[in-house]
């Protein structure tokens, strides 16, 4: 019964999208149910297709925004241009709502609040029957899940408490207020915790789904915004929710792109796409604890971009180890560094490479270079270390020792956070021993230690390198005898 209501719900979607003026869908495609494979809806290649097909067309009429739902003109107070724009999605101190209109993340949570609430009446119905009411994003996340997730940073960028408290100040004020608005006639009002429950389910939707709609053309006109495939979910450009458009799963290597026009949108082939291929779009050089947080997944292809953080903290702890100075000495070397110049932490990644224009990618992804802000930030404390102590810092060749031995202790210490070994996430993997949110988090931290390793045997064999240079520079010298 559930996998006959799942496909009537996406025929039954098909079918409103297809009424739309303007909406085309490629015969050679169809709408897949792809729940064994972990991925839910999904579109598929019926027959061949050639590159540059257009697969489909959404007219931009039926995008849920502020400029098509009705609710920004039923309470236009609320979406009106003051030029007091709160792009930081956060409320004020004292927890109150922000003067100004709310910000385009917020507005989109308000309308499709609104649009759900409007049931039958709302002429997205039929979209909002497949968009998913249950998330895999670290939101939804227990702690005991969380937690096998391990030293990973990304728990703690999933932000459930700003949200809550963005939701208390932007969200449900709006919708307390104009009750008679948000609720159809006749129907019983949502609870506190029902409405609080409701827009973390639309952000959850927002978050994972939800395009910004910048035209092609005006993209082309800033030199600096070149990542046509990123999404903005910042609050600074105009976002909507693309039907169609969102049924695409999405890959680090892809076959299909999002075309912004000034009318619709199309989805066009990148490459020749065979029979029974599964069509992808791209969310970005993501890792897949950040493609984990945003989107609830993982995937294999992702991993060559997966990033690591280790802190300036555990940085200046190793250091302060090493050089062995007295607390005078150090205290004042840290000192005269500008805090507002000082990083936090610092990104550890590999090479990845950029995706071809068909959507492929070539090579493994290497690890090439320690960050470069993280070797900066060492090289500056350490001037500042050799003016309280020379002796400690006679030269370059000695700075950029240390330089090297402290990153190469901190990447070892920041390995060891991870409670469990690289040898045994794998034999879980390898063993098909976890499933779930279990697995999606083992394969994160486990992605997560090759990294680290990786940066660690990389330093290592600089230091090789410069030790070894050094005992060159330093051997004896062999001096040619004169001949009489």
């Amino acid at each position: 019964m559930a996998e006959t209501n799942f496909d009537a719900k996406s025929k039954s979607f098909l079918s409103w999208f297809q009424a739309w003026p303007g909406a085309t869908f490629h015969s050679h495609i169809k709408i897949e149910d792809l729940r064994e494979k972990g991925a839910g809806r999904g579109i598929v290649a019926t027959a061949d297709i050639p590159v540059d097909t257009v697969l489909f067309t959404i007219p931009r009429a039926a995008i849920i925004n502020t400029e098509t739902s009705d609710l920004p003109k039923r309470i236009p107070e609320i979406f009106a241009t003051t030029g007091l724009d709160d792009v930081d999605n956060e409320a004020d101190e004292d927890g109150d709502e922000t003067s100004g209109p709310p910000d385009t993340w917020v507005s989109l949570i308000l309308i499709m609040i609104y649009e759900y609430l409007q049931g039958d009446s709302s002429r997205w119905k039929p979209y909002f029957e497949v968009l998913p009411s249950e998330f895999e994003t670290l939101m939804w996340w227990s702690d005991q899940e969380l937690d096998e997730l391990q030293a990973s940073a990304i728990i703690s960028k999933v932000g459930k408490e700003e949200a809550d408290g963005m939701f208390r100040s932007k969200v449900l004020p709006v919708i307390d207020q104009h009750a008679a608005v948000f609720y159809p006639q006749g129907s019983s009002k949502l609870s506190e915790a029902q409405l609080m429950l409701l827009a973390h389910r639309m952000g959850s939707t927002i978050m994972a789904y939800a395009f910004d709609l910048e035209n092609d053309d005006d993209e082309e006109e800033d030199p600096e915004n070149e990542d046509e495939w990123m999404e903005d979910k910042e609050g600074k450009l105009m976002m909507g929710m693309v039907p169609m458009a969102d049924i695409l799963n999405a890959d680090a290597e892809f076959n299909a792109h999002v075309n912004h026009g000034e009318e619709s949108l199309t989805v066009t082939t990148l490459r020749p796409i065979q029979a029974g291929e599964e069509v992808l779009n791209y969310y970005g050089p993501l890792g897949n604890g950040e493609l984990l947080r945003r989107y609830g997944y993982v995937t294999n292809r992702h991993a060559r971009h997966d990033v690591v953080e280790i802190s300036w903290a555990l940085i200046l702890s190793v250091l302060k180890d090493s050089l062995k100075l007295d607390e005078e000495k150090w205290g004042k070397a840290v000192n005269e560094l500008d805090l507002e110049e000082i990083e936090d932490a610092f990104v550890i990644e590999r090479d990845s490479g950029e995706p071809d224009s068909s959507g492929r990618i070539h090579g493994e992804a290497t690890f090439k270079e320690l960050p470069a802000d993280l070797i900066e930030q060492l090289y500056t404390l350490l001037k500042e270390v050799r003016k309280v102590s020379p002796d400690t810092i006679p030269d370059k060749r000695k700075r950029d020792e240390i330089s090297l031995s402290v990153v190469h202790r901190a990447l070892q210490l920041r390995l060891t956070e991870y409670p469990t070994s690289l040898v045994h996430d794998f034999d879980l993997l390898s063993g098909n021993r976890v499933s779930g949110r279990q697995k999606m988090a083992i394969v994160v931290r486990w992605g997560e230690k090759v990294l680290l390793q990786e940066a660690i045997d990389f330093a290592n064999e600089k230091i090789r390198n410069m030790n070894a240079k050094s005992d060159h520079d330093n051997g004896p010298s062999t001096k040619r005898q004169k001949t009489k």
